[in-house]
C-alpha cells in the first residue's frame, strides 16, 4: 500500500481519529484503513479411511486349528470415503475493496479486520472463534503384542504349524477358564464382582491378541482432504476431486480416480439489488447481504451431500448510512467473517 494508508491485519485497527468515511479504494487516494468484504469459497472436505490389513503368523492354520475360513494370507491396503462435507468460506474480493477516511461528523472508534483483511467488528470486539476440530478423525489404535502370551512351549516348537497348534490349545484353554469363572465353577473365583470383571477383561485381551495371530489385524485411519471451488449458478457435474480405492483420494485432474461432482444452484431470489446510481447517493459502511446457494456433492451415481449454503455471489452489497456512526450515537456493528453480512448490530445514542 502507498504511503498514508494504514492496513489492519489480523489485529484491532483503533482509530483515535473523531470519524470517517467509507467509499472504494483507490489507491493513493488518503489516509484510512483498507478492508475487503469477502466472496464465497466453497471448501469441499472429504474424509477417506485408509484400512489396512496385516496377516496373522498363523493365518495359514486357522481352518486346520480353529476352523475359520476365508483368512487372507497376504497383506492389502485400500481405500473408502467416510464422509464428505461442504462449507462455506470467505475469501478477500479484490472486487470489493474499501478505505475508511477520517472525517469530522461521524465517529468509528474501532475497526477488527481478520489476517486476510475482512471487516469483522466496527465499534466492538467480535465473539472469539471456536478453535475445536471441525471433524473427528479415527486413528489406528495399537495392537496388544500376542508374543508376550506365549508359553515356553509355543515359543519352543520346531515349526510353525506346532507353533500354531499349541496356540490354539492356549485359545481354547482361555475360553474354558472365562466360561468356569461366568459359571461360579472355577477352583479360585474372583472375590468381588470388580475383580470378575478384571480377571475377565484381561483374559478377553489374551484371546484377542493371539487370536489376530490367525486371523490378522485390520487398521484405519481417516484423513481429511479439502478442496476450494468457487461457486457459480448453474454449476454442473464440476469435478471437485477424484478417488480411487487403490490411491484415495486425487486431485481432479488425476484420472486415476473416478470423479467426484458439485452441483451448485441459486436456491432462493433476492429483492432487486439497488442500483449504483442509488448507492452512490447513499454513504456508510458497505455490507454483503449473501444468496443461498443449493449444493450437492455425488460419488459414482450417489449423493453423498446436499444442503443448502450461503453463498455472497448470489446476493448484492447494502450500506449502512453514514448517519448511523454520527457522534452522538455509538453504532456497534459485527460481521460475518465467512460472508461479509451482518451478524449484530446496535447503538446508544
Amino acid at each position: 500500500m502507498k504511503k498514508g494508508i494504514f492496513v489492519a491485519l489480523g489485529m484491532l485497527a483503533c482509530m483515535n481519529a473523531s470519524a470517517q468515511d467509507f467509499s472504494p479504494y483507490t489507491p493513493g487516494e488518503g489516509e484510512g484503513i483498507v478492508y475487503f468484504l469477502p466472496k464465497t469459497a466453497l471448501e469441499v472436505n472429504v474424509i477417506a479411511t485408509k484400512v489396512t490389513y496385516t496377516p496373522g503368523e498363523f493365518c495359514r492354520y486357522a481352518n486346520r486349528y480353529m476352523r475359520m475360513d476365508g483368512i487372507p494370507t497376504q497383506p492389502e491396503t485400500h481405500w473408502e470415503i467416510k464422509q464428505i462435507d461442504v462449507r462455506s468460506v470467505g475469501v478477500p474480493d479484490s472486487t470489493k475493496v474499501y478505505i475508511m477516511k477520517l472525517k469530522d461528523k461521524n465517529v468509528a472508534s474501532n475497526v477488527e479486520l481478520t489476517n486476510e483483511g475482512i471487516v469483522k467488528a466496527i465499534n466492538t470486539t467480535s465473539p472469539a472463534e471456536n478453535q475445536t476440530d471441525m471433524y473427528q478423525l479415527d486413528k489406528t489404535e495399537p495392537h496388544e503384542n500376542a508374543r508376550k502370551y506365549m508359553t515356553e512351549d509355543m515359543l519352543m516348537a520346531g515349526s510353525t504349524a506346532k507353533m500354531a497348534e499349541l496356540a490354539a490349545k492356549e485359545i481354547y484353554n482361555i475360553r474354558d477358564s472365562k466360561n468356569q469363572i461366568l459359571r461360579g465353577q472355577a477352583d479360585a473365583m474372583p472375590k468381588d464382582g470388580a475383580s470378575m470383571k478384571l480377571v475377565i477383561t484381561n483374559l478377553d485381551k489374551q484371546e484377542k491378541a493371539m487370536m489376530e495371530m490367525f486371523t490378522g489385524t485390520t487398521d484405519r485411519e481417516d484423513k481429511l482432504f479439502t478442496f476450494r471451488i468457487a461457486p457459480e449458478d448453474g454449476m454442473n457435474n464440476k469435478v471437485a476431486a477424484r478417488f480411487s480405492r487403490l490411491l484415495g483420494v486425487l486431485g481432479e485432474n488425476n484420472l486415476s480416480g473416478d470423479p467426484i461432482y458439485l452441483n451448485v444452484s441459486a436456491a432462493s431470489s433476492l429483492p432487486a439489488a439497488p442500483t449504483d446510481d442509488k448507492k452512490k447517493k447513499l454513504k456508510g459502511v458497505i455490507y454483503n447481504i449473501p444468496g443461498k446457494g443449493s449444493v450437492t456433492v455425488s460419488y459414482q451415481g450417489k449423493t453423498l451431500f446436499s444442503g443448502e449454503l450461503p453463498v455472497t455471489q448470489f446476493g448484492y452489497t447494502e450500506v449502512l448510512t453514514d448517519g448511523l456512526f454520527d457522534k452522538k450515537i455509538n453504532t456497534r456493528v459485527i460481521f460475518n467473517p465467512e460472508t461479509g453480512g451482518i451478524v449484530k448490530i446496535d447503538k446508544n445514542e
